[in-house]
This record gives structure tokens, C-alpha cells and sequence, in this order.
């Protein structure tokens, strides 16, 4: 059957074609049983009639099926379903709509966020963590096998050369010097054992050249590259990107030791130190994710109510703002139209140098800068570390009719309370 003309496979439906690598065509799929898309990884027909590695190429391509189906996790490619139609061999794999993979971001033009790299790399390390637990080593970590959603969550993909180490598996894994050398541990180029740490080798690599875009072991020549994994070090990331901390260099000199001992021995150890740099790293709030901002929110008291959709829009229109403790948010007498709601933290409301009340997560403030465009009359001053979602109105006329509905009658009741509360302040000082 010729492979660009497809219409199906089994009972799942060919839509169109994805992606091609070395080990098959990625199609777009749909499950009609389950109504839902699915990803079709199809044998390559030339590899599976080849008569010296045919029977190799088969192995390896349903090596993934028995390996990566043996796993469920939120950070792992799922695996539904396997088989052959007619002389066709295919995968039926989750499919990720509008996924990249790492690879993308391995340029310095196009670097994450050093925050975004850190939460990347501690999902994969948990991944990895949690299917060495089940005996799977994967053996190719490399950025082009690590899917990115389009909210930068991540899916480690083609298990294609795993190994798997249980003692009661009757699996075979191929065998030999397999997958990519400039991501290979040591041990791997040796043709030595192959354990859990090789992985959490070839995960500081991708570390390394998402924080810095640049590979650790840089080489043109193949004999070069195996001379600088076995007995070379690595510059420091800091020499290619500034505001690396040091915390995180140390990590991933560890993850990169030349002998397996003096690496993390699990994956799970990895993760721990790199929450605590995570900890650490200044200002950690302003990069995280949309998806993070959303879940934020949405608890918060002002959007009950708010379809997920309109609430997009109202995060997409406003700015995200963190404040450290002391600092100045508003500042009376200041011309100033925007309308504020506090997603963490607490604030103070101070006129003349006094506090007049505290403001805490869900409250609003900044109403009638918003309606009047006027000076403010009280300064606001964060009393802890604390994230605003900043609104004006202009930006909120460009949402959808019913979402600026919605948001105007939340607001007018908070202002209405508001007011209340003033009135009532104003009434005890009296």
C-alpha cells in the first residue's frame, strides 16, 4: 500500500500527514469508536523489506509500543493501540495538537524563559523518574523526543530504543551502540551497562542547551565528540547566557559527571534540586505559564461565574504584575485608569501617610481611576510579595460583547460595595 495515499488503517481513519523520521510517518488520525484524534505512526515499507535490517527495523518499531504502553504519565506520550493491516505495521499514540518539540528552542534567538527551562526539565525528570520505576530506561533523550504543547507542557516521546530492565520481562530491546552520540552518556559510547543514570546523563545536555543554546560538547567530528563526553567538561552556561545561577550550574554538572556514581542517581533527585533552585531564582512569578495564570484566577471570587473561554479573554487582555513587599503599586495624586484585582498576596490602602485598610486575594481595587480617569486619591502599597492582574479599558473594548458585559456587571457590584464600605468607614470616623 503506498504510503502517501492512506485512508485507513484497522478502524482508525487517515487525515493527513504530520511528521517524517527515521523510524516512520507520523499521520493525524481519528478513532471514530472514541471520537477522538489520535496520532498514527506508520513503519517505514522500505526499512520493513529490507533483507539485512528488515527484521532489526521491526523490533525496534513495536519496541515502543511494548515499552511506552507499559507507562502512564502525564509527561509521557500515551500509547492506545498497535498492529498490522495488511503489510502496513502502525502505533496509535496520543496526539498533540499544534505540538513543537524542544528542539525549537535550543537556539539562542529562541530560548524559554530560565523559570520555563526549570519546569520543563523538572516534569521530564519526574517522567523519567517514574518510568525507571517501572524498569523502562529510554536510551535517546534528546530535544527533538520531547513534545511542547502549545501551553509548554511537555510529553517525552519515541521509545523506540528503550530498554527495559525488569527481571521477569521477556522483551527484547535492540541492542548495540543505538541512539543519537551527541546526547549519549559515556557509558552508552563504551558499549558499557546501560542504567537509569545514562538518561538523566543525556537530560543535562538538554538542560544545558535550552538554558544556553548552545551544545555542551560542540563538534563537528565524531571522534572529537566522543574525546569531549569522555574527557572533557563543559564551559559554563554563563559564558552564553547572563543570569544563569549558579545553583542551576551545579545541577547540571552533576547530571553531566563523567562517572554514573558521581551523578543523580534518580530521577527524582534531580527534580528535588531543581524545586530548590526553582525557590530561589528572583522574581520566579513573571514567566509562569498562561496555563498557571488561568488556574489562578479562576478560583478567585470575581470570576465565578465567568465561562473558562471569557476568562481567557480577560487574562489575554490585561497585564500580569508582581510587586515585592514595601513596594509602591499606586501613588496618591497620581493620574492613573486602571482597575486592579489581586490574585496572591495582600496590599495597604494609605491616605496621608495613614493605613486606612487591607486588601487581600480576590479583592479589588482602583475603580474610579478606571471610571473617571482621575487622580488617585490613597496610594496602595504591597505589604507582601504580591501578583495583580492590571485592567484598562481599553483593552477590555476589545473582547467579546458578551465577555464586556459580564466583566462590567461583576465590576459596577464590586464598585457598588466599594462604596459601601467607604460610606461606612467615613459614618464610624464621624
Amino acid at each position: 500500500m503506498p504510503e502517501l495515499t492512506l485512508e485507513k488503517l484497522g478502524k482508525y481513519e487517515v487525515k493527513s500527514e504530520v511528521d517524517r523520521g527515521s523510524m516512520g510517518i507520523v499521520y493525524l488520525g481519528h478513532d471514530p469508536y472514541v471520537n477522538r484524534s489520535v496520532a498514527l505512526k506508520v513503519a517505514l515499507a522500505d526499512s520493513l523489506s529490507d533483507p539485512e535490517s528488515g527484521e532489526q527495523y521491526r523490533k525496534m518499531f513495536f519496541n515502543e509500543a511494548h515499552t511506552a504502553g507499559m507507562l502512564t504519565h502525564p509527561n509521557i506520550i500515551s500509547i492506545f493501540d498497535a498492529g498490522a493491516d495488511e503489510e502496513t505495521c502502525y502505533i496509535v499514540m496520543e496526539y498533540i495538537d499544534g505540538g513543537d518539540t524542544l528542539k525549537s528552542h535550543t537556539k539562542p534567538e529562541t530560548l524559554l524563559p530560565i523559570e520555563k527551562v526549570v519546569e520543563i526539565i523538572f516534569k521530564c525528570a519526574n517522567a523519567l523518574d517514574y518510568a525507571h520505576r517501572q524498569g523502562v530506561v529510554h536510551r535517546d533523550i534528546k530535544p527533538s523526543n520531547i513534545l511542547i504543547t502549545k501551553d509548554k507542557d511537555v510529553k517525552i516521546g519515541d521509545f523506540s530504543i528503550a530498554h527495559i530492565t525488569k527481571l521477569d520481562s521477556t522483551s527484547t530491546a535492540p541492542q548495540g551502540v543505538m541512539g543519537s552520540p551527541r546526547y549519549m552518556s559515556p557509558e552508552q559510547l563504551k558499549e558499557e551497562e546501560i542504567t537509569t543514570r545514562s538518561d538523566l546523563f543525556s537530560l543535562g545536555v538538554v538542560m544545558y542547551e535550552l538554558l544556553t543554546g548552545k551544545h555542551p560538547f560542540a563538534t563537528d567530528s565524531f571522534s572529537r565528540l566522543v574525546n569531549i563526553i569522555l574527557n572533557e567538561n563543559p564551559a559554563p552556561m554563563s559564558d552564553f547566557r547572563a543570569g544563569v545561577p549558579e545553583a542551576l550550574e551545579r545541577i547540571v554538572r552533576k547530571a553531566m559527571q563523567k562517572n554514573v556514581e558521581d551523578r543523580y542517581q534518580m530521577g527524582l533527585d534531580f527534580a528535588t534540586d531543581l524545586s530548590r533552585a526553582f525557590e530561589d531564582l528572583e522574581e520566579k512569578q513573571q514567566d509562569i505559564s498562561a496555563e498557571e495564570q488561568f488556574n489562578l484566577i479562576k478560583r478567585l471570587e470575581f470570576f465565578q461565574g465567568f465561562p473558562d473561554a471569557e476568562m481567557w479573554e480577560i487574562l489575554r487582555a490585561s497585564t500580569w504584575q508582581d510587586y515585592r513587599q514595601g513596594e509602591d503599586i499606586i501613588v496618591e495624586g497620581e493620574l492613573d485608569d486602571c482597575f486592579y484585582i489581586i490574585v496572591s498576596g495582600k496590599v495597604v490602602v494609605r491616605k496621608n501617610e495613614k493605613t486606612i485598610r487591607t486588601l487581600h486575594m480576590g479583592d479589588c481595587f482602583g475603580e474610579m481611576g478606571y471610571l473617571a480617569k482621575t487622580k488617585r486619591t490613597a496610594s496602595i502599597v504591597a505589604e507582601n510579595a504580591t501578583a495583580l492582574m492590571k485592567i484598562n479599558s481599553t483593552v477590555i473594548s476589545q473582547v467579546s460583547l458578551n465577555c464586556q458585559v459580564r466583566f462590567l456587571k461583576v465590576f459596577l457590584r464590586t464598585l457598588i460595595h466599594r462604596l459601601s464600605a467607604t460610606t461606612e468607614i467615613i459614618s464610624q470616623d464621624v
